[in-house]
């Protein structure tokens, strides 16, 4: 794909900016097609597919849980890693406040706000994942080794199958 085929987001800026290679995948969007789509779309394995999921604690301080397309956040036991009573997805409205991306188009990196992210643990298994690039239809491919260089991620165990 040549530089121009891709937006330039957010993301793309702060991958460049660090140095960290990565394939841009565009696809045709499908609303609330959700992992499922896209890994399909890609026909790569969903499990690959991590999800970009904005939440909040109890005292509404925003975090962003990273997790395989096919599975979900336990967020009682992620309550119980961070001590707080309580952890819930925020609404999209809140998620694009928080972010600055439009709601299924949230990247982790290049977020309007430092804001902390928390990765399950499996995903640092994979050779190679496709991570939301700051756009509705667009999955970078970068290897899970780059994701901690990108960022500073908390290894989690969270994960629940659907």
């Amino acid at each position: 794909m040549a530089t121009n085929d891709y937006p330039i987001t957010p993301a793309i800026r702060l991958l460049r900016e660090k140095k960290i290679s990565f394939i841009p995948h565009l696809y045709t969007y499908e609303e609330h097609g959700g992992t499922k789509a896209s890994a399909a779309a890609l026909n790569v394995d969903e499990h690959a597919v991590i999800k970009t999921l904005v939440m909040q604690t109890d005292a509404r301080k925003p975090l962003i849980v990273l997790m395989h397309g096919d599975r979900e956040v336990s967020t009682k036991q992620l309550a119980r890693i961070l001590d707080v009573k309580r952890i819930e997805p925020c609404d999209a409205a809140t998620a694009q406040k928080h972010t600055g991306y439009l709601f299924g188009g949230t990247s982790p990196f290049g977020t309007r706000t430092q804001i902390p992210v928390y990765a399950e643990a499996t995903i640092f298994s994979l050779p190679k994942i496709y991570i939301n690039g700051g756009k509705r239809g667009f999955l970078l491919e970068i290897t899970s080794t780059d994701l901690l260089k990108a960022l500073p991620v908390q290894e989690v165990h969270v994960a629940i199958a659907e």
